[in-house]
């Protein structure tokens, strides 16, 4: 079997343009993580400015009670606005890797079916029940991937569904007091 440089060298390229997509997603979802987080702490620092100030104007307990009263809304706003921004960015990388996930693997049984398909045609007399062995072997593989991704998929529409409950149940909380 003689090596074919030119797929060889293709393979080569697809699998750096892989880590280079990887790697990517990962700095774009790193500089929007940190682009959240800076500006969580920038509004953090301002509102503890606006709550100091706010706290030196009380001059009676009822008007120290109402105020703390009136800060809890807005800081489960927040705080319920900061971990949806964050799991939305989550959910958006975990999905843009999913697709490349799934694209490579697309990529990998074509390959290996055609090697396959190579392997029965060179094949000798009698090793049928090879070849059907590794056609199993394949068709087992890509049937677990398949389960994998369905599992996948409904643990990420489960979670999705968890956060918006969550994020409800926090804010009708907030909301009765």
């Amino acid at each position: 079997m003689s090596i074919n440089f030119e797929q060889f060298a293709a393979s080569n390229k697809a699998a750096v343009d892989s880590l280079l997509a990887v790697a990517n997603t990962a700095l774009v979802t790193a500089e929007r993580i940190a682009a959240l987080n800076l500006g969580a702490a920038r509004n953090a620092l301002e509102g503890s400015t606006s709550a100091a100030k706010a706290v030196l104007e009380v001059k009676s307990p009822n008007e120290a009670v109402a105020l703390q009263s009136s800060m809890v809304q807005p800081a489960v706003d927040k705080a319920v606005d900061y971990s949806r921004s964050l799991y939305e960015i989550s959910s958006d990388s975990q999905q843009q890797l999913t697709k490349m996930l799934e694209a490579q693997f697309a990529d990998f049984q074509k390959q290996v079916s055609g090697l396959v398909a190579q392997a029965a045609k060179a094949a000798p007399a009698g090793s049928e029940s090879i070849v059907a062995t590794m056609q199993n072997a394949i068709n087992s593989a890509n049937a677990a991937f398949s389960n994998m991704t369905a599992m996948t998929k409904q643990f990420t529409e489960t979670a999705q569904a968890n956060v918006a409950a969550a994020t409800k149940a926090a804010t009708a909380a907030t909301k009765m007091k």
